[in-house]
């Protein structure tokens, strides 16, 4: 069984900066392409960041220049820095990443969700 975590939610003023964290535990062999969400309310939801196994990212425009995906493969840790926070990041946002497990082959897993709330 696998297991990502996330932390790191919460409130943050505009133009504020929120790092949300994802931890991976149990039956992993190797994290491959790792990818934040977000939902906000009554919309639909959508892909923010992603980062490959080969160590390339790509960004939704909406928060290019701002977010910053990364990963600790050592610790089965993946972060989502996000800096210049505006209003309309408000949402929950997930991580999820396909996972390579050493018996039960590969499967996209997903965090529980972490609310990112920006108002003054």
């Amino acid at each position: 069984q696998v297991q990502l975590v996330e932390s790191g939610g919460g409130l943050a003023q505009p133009g504020g900066s929120l790092r949300l964290s994802c931890a991976a535990s149990g039956d992993i062999s190797t994290i491959g392409t790792i990818t934040w969400y977000r939902q906000a309310s009554g919309k639909q939801r959508e892909l923010v960041a992603i980062g490959t196994g080969a160590g390339s990212t790509h960004y939704a425009d909406s928060v290019k220049g701002r977010f910053t995906i990364s990963r600790d493969n050592a610790k089965n840790t993946f972060d989502l820095q996000m800096n210049s926070l505006k209003p309309e990041d408000t949402a929950v946002y997930y991580c999820s990443a396909r996972i390579n497990t050493r018996l039960h082959g590969s499967s996209d897993y997903w965090g529980q969700g972490t609310q990112v709330t920006v108002s003054s």
